[in-house]
């Protein structure tokens, strides 16, 4: 079956495959590539791909259990390069391993998929590449949906902030040879909660909520922030850490004062809104570089 796309499509040198999976992010590398001068074009995952990329004009639908037709529709299309945007559940491992096994050996399949999902997302990248692909990172193909180093709110943190905040970054710095969560929710010297498999939205929500026999009368009530990042040597080209305009109004709700983003190493997802809801909420956002110096 022949991929549908645009008539006005450019030369193979300025092709970019989106391989799209749920969530709005697709659709913002999808704009964000076009200003840095790629035509992107998507290869929709069904049952995780959202409506309105499978709408839109000249995307093409895969199946993640059909890894062979996905690739030979890669080839036809000739991208200069691939890239993996949106969320994707993991099937069921045996189900991975029988769609996979003509590319691979079903003994190291097992191997695979039986690994974090840090290791699955390295070793489907190695999958594209051995198939002669050139899979992309966001920082190649869309760098401004990265966090800059700045504070990008009207609040801005104090010294006192900035003191939990680089306790927050060393933390995560520490738990990086490890494969569990990006992000992490703190309050003074205190650690209230790492991200596990729940993502950072329950996560916060699980820091914040007040157990019954706890007497907050009695204890420190300083500010509590929301610290995230990119796991040292993280393969960059996949999974890297995100916020949206959910997560900020699950902070304001939670009593968050404010979040430090890793500069460069964290996506967000419609900045503009974010922005406007963490100053609506009053708290701050800053992006600031590993270890937690200061955003500009």
């Amino acid at each position: 079956m022949p991929i549908m796309m645009p008539d006005t499509l450019a030369p193979a040198d300025r092709r970019l495959a989106i391989i799209a999976g749920g969530g709005d992010f697709p659709f913002e590398v999808f704009h964000a590539s076009q200003r840095h001068g790629y035509h992107p074009c998507f290869f929709a995952l069904r049952g995780f791909a959202g409506k309105q990329v499978r709408a839109h004009r000249g995307t093409c639908l895969v199946d993640m259990l059909n890894p062979t037709d996905l690739i030979a529709r890669l080839k036809q299309f000739n991208p200069v390069g691939v890239v993996l945007a949106g969320h994707v559940s993991r099937p069921n491992p045996s189900l991975l391993i029988s769609a996979f096994s003509a590319l691979r050996h079903q003994d190291e399949l097992r191997q695979v998929f039986g690994e974090g999902d840090d290791h699955v997302l390295v070793r489907v990248i190695r999958l594209l590449e051995d198939q002669g692909f050139s899979v992309l990172g966001i920082d190649t193909v869309a760098p401004d949906l990265l966090c800059p180093d700045a504070v990008l709110t009207k609040s801005k943190p104090d010294e006192a902030d900035w003191q939990a905040i680089r306790n927050g970054f060393s933390l995560l710095e520490a738990l990086s040879p490890f494969d569990c969560g990006q992000a992490m929710v703190c309050q003074g010297q205190r650690i209230l909660a790492v991200e596990g498999p729940e993502g950072t939205d329950a996560m916060v929500k699980r820091a914040t909520q007040r157990p019954r026999w706890f007497d907050w009368s009695k204890q420190d009530l300083s500010p509590k922030f929301l610290v995230k990042t990119a796991k040292r040597d993280q393969e960059r080209r996949a999974d890297l850490p995100a916020v949206g305009p959910r997560t900020i109004q699950i902070c304001a709700k939670s009593g968050i004062k404010g979040l430090a983003l890793g500069a460069g190493s964290v996506v967000m997802i419609d900045r503009a809104m974010m922005i406007r809801e963490a100053d609506r909420a009053g708290l701050f956002i800053v992006g600031a570089q590993s270890g937690g110096k200061h955003g500009r």
